[in-house]
């Protein structure tokens, strides 16, 4: 849900003056992010929250001023404006108080609707955190199925499809960084997709979990002043609605395991990504691919030929950002001290920003991906240099046909010839104790027949990543 104003309030800000990149250099490629954990945003799902608490005591209660604007109590926190969010603040400076703030400002605003009596009602027998509980997991699960899970799907959808393209081309792969048993590019790709895709799905599992019960999770207020009602089933019909999961026995808090567990499964996506950026920048270092990039791009202040590969490079950065942020919450929010503590407050303002920096991690990759084309020569050159690499294939062919010291002789051979080109192995193998049947199939394999099931396993496709729409 997107705020009207929010955007160009943000844009008039200078960039060069912001503390932080994202509300700077990165502002315009994060923006989207402010409709979720902008103060601002933050304000408005609490309005959103104690209004549609209210409209429950009004149905509960038949409190007669609250049903009968409804439509107006909606159309109120649906066009919540930078105006009295700023009022909001204005009250907190006397309160010093956020939460309590919002219910002042409440009872001020709601005043033109509805009785001094009904007005009783805003945040009737509830403590910050049943708001707060509430507010944040609404604003992370519609942020999760608006923006950054259509990107992560995006980028799975990107790799699927460049898997797919190159399924069946061969390529040097590389153990310890040394030339080893062949591989395909399509192949080495489809490891990323199917270990993103995995996790994704660990990801969109997890349930967005809310705590709403009163100061200490007993409703003890609510039974005092209306012990006839079922307030645990009232207050999970409550939380339902926002497509949440109420957390039946908590003290003041939720207690953040669901959060914590989000934060690792993200994090684990950002570092299976890391890897990736890792892996694409060498490929690019050996040229297996170039990038094709804007003529007016400089690559170096010095060099005229540099070709950097940055995208890739600052997608790294910014997902080792986001992960230290990510790992510091999953630690820190699960712990609090006896019923309630403050440090779980400032630490959650905070929640936006790792995603932003795993957002402009995604953007950037995105980029980098779609920038690159294979060298098909180069890959073709460096199989032809390596045929060592055969000497595997050799060798176990050889203990097929009872040679027990097969191992050490291809081991002496390779030794002996630091540098074994399709000739020398050829030689080697006519000089061999085995049938000309066995020396044929020998003689058969070259660095770009000899693959496995590479070809056959990065030809798999067909992926439907679920968990939101696909929104820009």
């Amino acid at each position: 849900m997107y705020f009207a104003g929010l955007s160009a309030t943000y844009n008039k800000m200078s960039a060069l003056e912001a503390l932080s990149p994202l509300d700077g250099r990165y502002a315009d490629k994060v923006a989207r992010l402010r409709s979720y954990f902008s103060e601002f945003a933050l304000i408005r799902y609490r309005i959103w929250v104690e209004i549609e608490y209210l409209i429950v005591l009004g149905k509960l209660l038949k409190l007669e001023g609250v049903l009968g604007h409804l439509d107006q109590l909606h159309d109120f926190y649906h066009n919540f404006s930078l105006l009295e969010a700023a009022r909001v603040k204005e009250i907190e400076t006397k309160t010093q108080h956020d939460v309590k703030a919002v219910e002042y400002y409440l009872r001020e605003a709601l005043a033109q609707w509805l009785p001094d009596p009904e007005l009783c009602y805003i945040h009737f027998g509830l403590t910050s955190q049943d708001i707060n509980n509430t507010a944040l997991p609404l604003m992370l699960s519609e942020c999760s199925r608006t923006v950054l899970w259509p990107m992560i799907r995006r980028l799975v959808g990107k790799l699927d499809q460049m898997s797919i393209g190159c399924y069946s081309l061969p390529m040097l792969a590389r153990t310890h960084g040394q030339p080893a048993s062949p591989t395909t590019l399509g192949k080495e790709l489809r490891v990323f997709v199917e270990r993103l895709t995995l996790q994704y799905q660990h990801l969109i599992d997890l349930p967005f979990s809310a705590k709403f019960g009163g100061a200490t999770g007993n409703f003890n207020a609510h039974m005092a002043a209306y012990p006839c009602f079922d307030w645990c089933a009232i207050a999970d019909d409550f939380v339902q609605s926002f497509g949440l999961v109420r957390m039946p026995t908590t003290t003041q808090i939720e207690p953040y395991d669901n959060l914590a567990a989000y934060c690792h499964a993200l994090a684990r996506i950002n570092t299976i990504l890391i890897d990736l950026c890792r892996d694409l920048w060498s490929y690019i270092s050996l040229g297996y691919f170039f990038q094709k990039i804007p003529p007016e791009l400089v690559g170096s202040s010095t060099m005229p030929h540099k070709v950097n590969p940055i995208q890739f490079e600052n997608a790294e950065g910014n997902l080792g950002w986001a992960n230290a942020g990510l790992e510091h919450m999953a630690r820190k929010l699960p712990i609090s001290r006896l019923q309630r503590d403050l440090t779980d407050s400032t630490v959650l303002r905070n929640l936006g920003v790792p995603l932003g920096h795993s957002i402009l991690a995604y953007q950037a990759l995105m980029q980098g991906l779609s920038s690159l084309a294979v060298n098909v020569t180069v890959m073709t050159d460096d199989l032809n240099q390596h045929w060592e690499v055969l000497t595997e294939a050799v060798q176990t062919i050889l203990r097929r046909e009872g040679h027990i010291d097969a191992y050490e002789l291809l081991k002496a051979f390779a030794r002996q010839h630091p540098t074994v080109t399709r000739q020398k192995l050829h030689e080697f193998i006519s000089s061999l104790d085995v049938s000309e049947k066995v020396k044929d199939e020998l003689r058969a394999l070259t660095p770009f027949n000899y693959v496995g099931t590479a070809g056959n396993s990065a030809k798999l496709s067909g992926l439907a990543l679920a968990g939101g729409e696909d929104t820009q």
